[in-house]
């Protein structure tokens, strides 16, 4: 691991802090793994196999519309869906799932980025491998970025924070989604009530600040963040 962790590091300087909170989750842009099977035989048995390719959750609107058109076409057109129009109807879906992964979360790492880019130039069996395993792979490697630059980033992180990021880059891939998603925060707050108590621990603070520093260590990790950083001066 700390080997790893030493190569990330020189990499946390230039790729940019991966906070995917709002990546499109593997529900919404799944690949189109549909596991009927697609054996031609009798039309019948084509019908049947193009009915449970429909009713699989995880296929997507270009195979529901080509399988649709199937359906309801003539043998030939169902033979020709199982064949090759299935493949490329999953293609389809792959490409518009790594479309929405690029475009639609301004957040997205850079890793998630290359491999994104790299899948969509690729064959249609790299989208499916990018869609499948490789967007999380690659997700994970720019949550390891982020969760390194916020230990390395500021020489003044606390001890919480820096608990809390070792763990998760200890741990597994959720963990670390889950440390960037909720768990800095909390444990920012964490150092910010020790800080709290230090200003008053002083002796001789003011009656004015020391009120402000009550409330706001019995207050929430942003009201709490905002007296260190402000609050505190203005009183």
């Amino acid at each position: 691991m700390k080997t790893t962790r030493t190569a990330l590091a020189l990499t946390a300087g230039v790729l940019a802090p991966a906070l995917l909170l709002a990546t499109p989750s593997l529900a919404t842009a799944a690949p189109v793994t549909a596991s009927a099977s697609t054996v031609i035989g009798s039309d019948t048995e084509n019908a049947a196999a193009i009915a449970r390719i429909l009713a699989d959750p995880a296929s997507g609107r270009g195979v529901i519309r080509e399988a649709n058109e199937a359906l309801s076409g003539t043998p030939e057109d169902r033979v020709a869906f199982l064949t090759t129009g299935y493949a490329k109807a999953q293609d389809e879906d792959n490409m518009v799932a790594i479309f929405r992964i690029l475009h639609t979360n301004p957040a997205t790492g850079l890793q998630v980025k290359r491999e994104a880019v790299a899948a969509l130039e690729g064959t249609p069996a790299d989208r499916a491998a990018f869609v499948a395993t490789g967007f999380a792979k690659a997700r994970d490697d720019d949550h390891k970025v982020a969760i390194l630059r916020i230990l390395h980033a500021n020489p003044v992180t606390g001890k919480g924070v820096k608990r809390e990021a070792n763990k998760a880059l200890d741990g597994t891939p959720a963990d670390r989604a889950a440390f960037l998603a909720t768990g800095m925060r909390l444990a920012q707050a964490e150092d910010d009530r020790v800080d709290v108590a230090r200003i008053l621990a002083r002796p001789g603070i003011s009656a004015a600040l020391r009120a402000a520093a009550e409330k706001a260590i019995e207050g929430t990790p942003e009201e709490l963040r905002h007296f260190l950083a402000v609050g505190q001066y203005q009183v």
